[in-house]
């Protein structure tokens, strides 16, 4: 079978990390990598691909692709991806797969007019621990659920803000597209969409690092009338603290806790055996600063299956608009939008 053709725009850390799982896989080729930074930049050396210093040069070059992956800085994913779905390319987006809600409709319609494909990155969905309590949600194992706590409480500070995107309005978006929108994925995934929303934020220790809040406090009510809130931060000290999710169900209750939502801390189910679960992959090492659970290559093998006739989209463009969706309420509630 054909190798699926992959190019990946974008060749900071995340990019790289594409690259590498792309360029190692059996089925996949790498075709192009493409940065405004020199192509001498730390790591490119590595990969076997061509060069190009903008995506307009690659479209042009006429190499044969399949994907574009789009690992670039939040304020260019929609302009990127709609240049490429009008190329004729699939696309791989990473979280956020836009800044506003109508970019990311923009991105839906050019890929149906195209009739291309969106993937956008939501790893968290692959990480045990959440594969399972999807599992037991969509079974009805706790009944009807009452409460959901999300928590996460992350450190970014100077050793993150280094260059001249991130802390922005225009490129970087806020902490909730950043940081934390892979877990308001998660609770829309298992939970569904969201309504009556309360929310207060604060700019505790960033205000000389971005043009946004740090924390925030925010209620909700999910369609099902059971309530919800969620309690961010990146002004933790030092490193990341946790991320979790906390469900109080009419059957039982259920922790999935760690620093990056990889551990069930407590499962106490009426009548339910915990199974035994595969151990979740270990966090994304920046150097100076960690992210959530390395789980790209995931990604990368489902955009082959898809291709491939072998699949279904795990995360899709609709999804990804979705999650959009829900943080320009949430900053629009605090009057922060």
């Amino acid at each position: 079978m054909n190798k699926i053709k992959f190019a990946v725009v974008g060749c900071g850390q995340i990019g790289k990390r594409h690259a590498a799982i792309i360029a190692n896989h059996p089925q996949a080729q790498l075709t192009a990598l493409i940065d405004i930074k020199p192509a001498a930049s730390p790591g490119l050396q590595l990969f076997n691909a061509p060069f190009f210093s903008s995506l307009n040069l690659f479209l042009e070059s006429g190499i044969e692709t399949d994907v574009i992956n789009i690992a670039t800085p939040n304020g260019l994913h929609a302009a990127q991806a709609i240049m490429c779905l009008t190329a004729g390319k699939n696309v791989v987006i990473e979280k956020p797969m836009a800044l506003h809600t109508k970019d990311a409709a923009d991105i839906i319609n050019t890929a149906n007019k195209n009739q291309k494909q969106v993937f956008v990155v939501m790893q968290n969905r692959y990480s045990p621990p959440v594969v399972w309590l999807k599992k037991n949600i969509t079974e009805n194992i706790l009944g009807k659920i009452y409460s959901v706590q999300l928590n996460c409480f992350w450190n970014r500070d100077e050793r993150y803000y280094t260059d001249n995107w991130h802390g922005t309005k225009e490129m970087d978006g806020g902490v909730l597209f950043t940081q934390f929108s892979h877990f308001i994925d998660i609770f829309y995934w298992i939970f569904g969409d969201i309504k009556n929303i309360t929310a207060r934020l604060q700019c505790f220790n960033h205000k000389h690092l971005t043009a946004f809040e740090d924390s925030g406090i925010v209620t909700f009510e999910f369609n099902d009338n059971s309530i919800g809130c969620l309690n961010f931060s990146t002004a933790v000290w030092d490193k990341n603290f946790e991320s979790s999710i906390t469900i109080i169900a009419e059957n039982g209750s259920i922790k999935i806790g760690g620093q990056y939502m990889d551990k069930v801390e407590y499962c106490h189910i009426k009548n339910y055996t915990m199974p035994q679960l595969h151990s979740s992959n270990v966090e994304n090492d920046y150097g100076n600063y960690k992210g959530s659970a390395a789980n790209h290559h995931y990604i990368i093998q489902n955009v082959i299956d898809v291709l491939q006739n072998k699949g279904t989209i795990s995360a899709g463009a609709e999804e990804g608009l979705k999650v959009i969706d829900i943080i320009e309420r949430i900053y629009k509630a605090a009057n922060s939008f």
